[in-house]
């Protein structure tokens, strides 16, 4: 009988005997121990060969608190809740203005700064200058900073694709099954700052241009993967994503101010606009593979 459905993958009595099972054996074992052995005994692997650690967590965690298995002890307990992390810390930088014309700031320079050493910086520019401030990533994820000799002038971060959003996956015309599968094909831009002491005429739709160009290459060296497509959210109270625009990002249409653990169907946080850019011609066909 199925017990319950976790991650498209569904959860038998048998399984639950082979976690049960695997417990046992291993009495001394951790949680994450426990996943690891449960990854490797199901070849639960990512693209990239790696264990779906977190996932079989997640799944480890369900079972647990509705009762099928009996988890160890958690060894860590977190002492504060994810919003009360502390805040990145303030790095100062030069602001000093730098105007003038495109070619004033040529050539510009991509570091991928996710952990290196300039991963501080990063967070906290974007900490102390977006609108939206910093949060931390889950999943898989990317963090730019973008340099004009030695001067930092904007952030751009990318993470894993929201699992459901209605007008992207109407323009792709995936089926369900497609979607659970190749979600990870798609990168999301969640934050996009030019430093507001930068004032270049058409600098941003310049760096998305070349952020469109090494993105891909990029993801696949770190993730074992590609991307095909890339979307993001505009407030439109705030914005009109001109930059997105000027760069060839269709507008795919809007949210609907629903959150993903939603139980109202009513709008309960801003509606944002959709935009999305493919990376290559054949795009749908690739994301709506099921084989």
């Amino acid at each position: 009988m199925d017990v319950l459905r976790y991650r498209g993958r569904v959860i038998t009595d048998a399984d639950v005997a082979f976690i049960g099972d695997l417990i046992t054996a291993h009495p001394t074992a951790t949680r994450r121990a426990l996943s690891m052995k449960l990854c490797e005994a199901w070849n639960w692997v990512q693209s990239n060969g790696a264990l779906r650690d977190m996932v079989c967590r997640g799944l480890l965690l369900a079972l647990h608190r509705a009762g099928h298995i009996e988890l160890p002890p958690p060894q860590y307990v977190r002492s504060q809740a994810p919003w009360k992390r502390r805040t990145p810390a303030r790095v100062a930088i030069d602001t000093a203005p730098l105007r003038g014309a495109l070619d004033a700031v040529r050539p510009v320079v991509f570091r991928q700064v996710r952990r290196t050493p300039d991963e501080p910086l990063f967070n906290s520019l974007l900490e102390q200058y977006h609108y939206l401030s910093y949060t931390q990533p889950v999943g898989e994820h990317l963090k730019y900073l973008v340099y004009s000799g030695e001067r930092p002038i904007a952030c751009l971060a990318w993470s894993s694709a929201p699992r459901h959003l209605g007008s992207r996956d109407r323009f792709i015309g995936w089926p369900a099954e497609a979607r659970r599968k190749n979600i990870r094909f798609i990168a999301y831009n969640t934050r996009f700052l030019i430093l507001p002491w930068v004032e270049i005429p058409h600098l941003a739709s310049h760096l998305l241009g070349r952020m469109a160009r090494m993105l891909a290459q990029d993801w696949e060296r770190i993730y074992g993967h590609p991307v095909y497509f890339l979307e993001t959210f505009i407030d439109p109270q705030r914005f009109r994503g001109t930059c997105y625009r000027a760069a060839n990002w269709i507008v795919l249409g809007r949210t609907t101010g629903r959150g993903k653990d939603d139980q109202t169907k009513k709008p309960n946080r801003p509606i944002k606009a959709v935009l999305g850019y493919p990376l290559c011609r054949d795009f749908r066909e690739r994301l709506s593979q099921v084989t």
